[in-house]
Parts: structure tokens; sequence; C-alpha cells
């Protein structure tokens, strides 16, 4: 399975390709705000998604058949960045389960600012 591909169509809100993508029988996790889908239904979350987004996949595992990504997610105009951690399993080259964790990009907390510790990634 190209995962590149997937996410890219994800990104795209493009229905009819991330349906391709799946098993029928198969469901998305998104464990940050505590939902579960079908496809069907994680069809509808991802593509009705209020505005128009881009990423960057930043780092692809792969193990067995799971494939572990990490991709930078953002509205086309960046005004807010988010990353998610997803872990796809696949069968015969379709998605049969996926677990996602979002999380908001942002400053670190005031009281390691205060202690000086850390430094910045990029």
């Amino acid at each position: 399975m190209d995962v590149c591909s997937f996410i890219k169509a994800a990104l795209a809100q493009d229905e009819n390709t991330i349906r391709s993508f799946f098993h029928k029988d198969a469901y998305v996790n998104w464990h940050c705000s505590n939902e579960h889908f079908t496809v069907d239904e994680f069809i509808i979350a991802n593509c009705e998604y209020p505005g128009d987004w881009d990423g960057t996949v930043e780092r692809v595992e792969v193990i067995g058949d799971l494939f572990i990504t990490v991709t930078k997610v953002y509205p086309q105009d960046r005004s807010v960045y988010f990353h998610v951690v997803s872990f796809i399993r696949t069968a015969n080259d379709k998605i049969t389960s996926m677990d996602e964790y979002w999380a908001d990009d942002g400053n670190p907390p005031q009281w390691r600012i205060d202690k000086h510790i850390g430094t910045p990634i990029i």
C-alpha cells in the first residue's frame, strides 16, 4: 500500500480515493477525542471538516502489516499546525484499522520556559 498517497488523498478530502484504500469492514479510532468511526463515518468526518488542508509526511515506519506515520497537518493558510501519529494496519494492501493521535503544535508551557530548559527542535 502506498501510505503517502493515502495521506495525500485524506488531506485533499478526496472521498473516492480515500475509500479505495480501505477494506469494507475497516474502522478508524481518533483517541484524543474518543471517537470510533466506520469507513463511511470517517470519510464524512474527514471530507466535511471545514477548510482546505495540506500537510507533510515527516516519518513512515513499517513493521509487517503496520504502517506508523507522523504527519504535520495545517490549513492552507497555515494559521495553525497539528501533528498526527497514525497506526495503520493493512491486509492485502487495504487498511483494516487506523488509530490516530492528534496534537496541536504550540509553545512549551511557561513553567518550562521559566526554567530555561530544552531548545527548539528546528
